[in-house]
């Protein structure tokens, strides 16, 4: 035995052992409970699971036919989150219990909730433990019991008392900044949050500060707000007591877009009935039109929402993004839930195929002209992947990471890779980056700019082709390697030229994934100002200005033209924990034909006004 094996030996004794609280170990181990800290640039950044976890609980209110009114609120300034509802209110004797102790909830119990979202008695105590400050308070019937933590310790336990308020539940919490940092929340996404809730659950009406979400339709309504583009056919709305759905398609030549949820949960990474969604109306359509159309073809272009209730779902995480169970039951004596969706989609497609011929001549025009368009380009594209796959194991474009979104990795959310232009800049990130979760892709210059041009041009172009083969987002996003898409570029003319050409590549092909966020802006720091006692980075003249004035007189301030001007050592902490992206969000009134339109088609007059108007000049030190 070596010595080395000798004192690690030694060091393993009763006093390596430790029992953490509660509250310890999801405070030590977050990512368990809600995938990832962030800062509120991603949609699935931890504080919006906090507020999901709140919210997920009332809507089980609502689905046991137990108050229509949920009322959210968020100051953005204090970061103060409060939810509402009136459903039942905690039992008042374990209001404490319910919110503080792991594995305690009524959800075990399928008669007081069926179908629910949250079914480990996890999601409340972990939203308690990483908040600074968590306020809780039951009301039922005439009486109400409070309790305060900070950080999942209780703080204040007050008596059960008399009240005169509707029954329910309030939830007050702010999140931890020692474990979030300087984290900020995006309106957009809890918007999108907020009715993608409304949408799942006709009746409900949710008071987002101040305004009104409900919607009447369901689905139909999801897609008609969110869809972009022009249709070829009327939407498609099918509904079921435990199975919903809602397709068109649009006039796209390539790509699948689709919102998937069980028991109202958003499964971002969709799962096992989105997968049997997908069978199914392969089977449906080549049953109908009595031809073995490829599956590709048959939903080019597909724009698809679906819905799914079942007893005790299996998710492949506790963020519960991507559906895991196979049977519709947990006993698995009943349907499997591919059979369950295959028949139900038979069914109602297969017969409002027949009830509506025009709608179906429609897809089957789509199918047909998908197919042409996929022949004329295989042999380009069967050319370009033998290409990629010679170059791949020796691609100096990419520098890849070993932990990859499409894997079952704990740490597969933190998956990013940094596009970038030139060698300084691509090397200074490669130095520095996380060689786990960061990789690296170069471009050799200014991309082609892709604006009206066919998916042959994917192909075609070497870089492009690269790209796609790096993302494998070839077919779809189901093998997604990257959860985060990084536009690294430097912030002056070319940089942003630069960056509207890889926008305009990803909108033009890949949109869904842009929908999806998974694309952002890398923000770097503009200037360096510092003393021998502090160094401080501002991404702005206002930062600079405060850095300046907390530094003292005379400071030495560095303007960094470029990324390539920044030191390995210092750009480790522009791409670490406090790494600051700006994500691209899209919806319904930037649609993309009309933004790609404006800024990559032919020179306007308008064009050119709208760029004399927003230019702005900084003063360079």
């Amino acid at each position: 035995m070596t010595m080395e094996e000798q004192i690690n030996r030694a060091n393993y004794n009763d006093d390596s052992v430790k029992s953490l609280q509660w509250n310890e170990h999801i405070r030590l181990r977050p990512g368990m409970y809600i995938g990832k800290l962030g800062d509120g640039a991603s949609p699935d950044d931890g504080i919006y699971i906090l507020i999901k976890e709140i919210i997920d609980n009332s809507i089980d209110e609502f689905a046991m036919g137990f108050g229509k009114n949920i009322d959210v609120d968020i100051d953005f300034e204090s970061k103060r989150v409060r939810v509402r509802d009136y459903g039942r209110g905690i039992p008042l004797g374990k209001v404490v219990d319910c919110v503080s102790k792991i594995n305690t909830g009524a959800k075990y119990d399928s008669v007081s909730f069926q179908k629910s979202v949250g079914m480990n008695g996890v999601g409340t105590k972990a939203v308690n433990a990483l908040s600074e400050y968590f306020y809780t308070q039951s009301i039922r019937e005439n009486k109400t019991k409070i309790a305060e933590f900070s950080k999942g310790v209780l703080s204040s336990d007050n008596k059960i008392e008399s009240s005169d308020l509707q029954d329910g539940t309030i939830i007050e919490f702010i999140p931890d900044k020692e474990l979030f940092g300087n984290f900020f929340f995006l309106d957009e996404y809890i918007e999108k949050m907020i009715w993608n809730y409304a949408y799942l659950n006709r009746g409900l009406i949710i008071t987002y500060n101040g305004k009104k979400y409900v919607s009447k339709n369901g689905l139909f309504d999801l897609l008609e707000n969110n869809i972009d583009t022009d249709i070829i056919y009327p939407i498609i709305h099918i509904r079921e007591e435990n199975f919903e759905f809602a397709f068109t398609h649009s006039d796209k030549a390539y790509g699948e877009e689709y919102y998937s949820f069980v028991n109202g949960q958003h499964t971002s990474q969709g799962g096992t009935h989105q997968q049997a969604f997908r069978e199914s109306l392969t089977k449906v359509c080549r049953e109908f039109y009595k031809k073995d159309y490829e599956p590709s073809d048959i939903r080019s272009g597909i724009i698809c929402a679906i819905s799914l209730r079942i007893q005790e779902p299996i998710f492949e995480s506790q963020t519960k993004t991507k559906l895991g169970s196979i049977n519709m039951e947990p006993s698995g004596k009943g349907q499997t839930v591919r059979n369950f969706i295959n028949d139900a989609v038979k069914l109602n497609v297969d017969n409002y195929f027949y009830k509506h011929p025009d709608t179906a001549d429609s897809l089957l025009n789509k199918i047909v002209q998908s197919e042409k368009e996929r022949k004329a380009i295989a042999s380009i594209k069967k050319i370009a992947k033998d290409s990629a796959k010679k170059t791949s194991l020796h691609n100096k474009k990419l520098r890849d990471c070993r932990i990859h979104y499409n894997t079952k990795d704990d740490r597969k959310l933190e998956s990013t890779l940094f596009i970038t232009e030139g060698d300084s800049a691509s090397g200074s990130i490669t130095k520095s980056r996380d060689v786990n979760t960061q990789a690296v892709f170069s471009l050799r210059g200014k991309p082609l700019n892709s604006f009206g041009e066919s998916k042959e041009i994917v192909y075609r172009n070497e870089e492009f082709n690269l790209l796609q083969s790096a993302l494998n987002i070839e077919e779809d996003l189901d093998n997604l390697r990257y959860n985060n898409i990084v536009i690294a570029t430097d912030a002056d003319v070319d940089g942003m030229h630069i960056r509207m050409l890889l926008m305009t590549f990803f909108l033009q092909f890949f949109p869904e994934m842009v929908k999806a966020g998974h694309v952002y802006i890398l923000q770097t720091p503009l200037f360096r100002v510092r003393n021998k006692q502090k160094t401080i980075y501002c991404y702005s003249e206002e930062e600079k200005q405060n850095a300046m004035s907390q530094l003292g007189t005379n400071p030495e301030i560095t303007r960094f033209k470029g990324l390539g001007e920044i030191s390995p050592d210092e750009f480790r902490f522009f791409i670490g924990k406090d790494m600051r992206l700006d994500p691209v969000i899209l919806n319904k009134e930037s649609g993309i034909k009309e933004v790609l339109s404006f800024f990559m088609g032919d020179n306007t007059p308008e064009r050119q006004a709208y760029i004399i108007e927003n230019l702005r000049y900084e003063e360079v030190i």
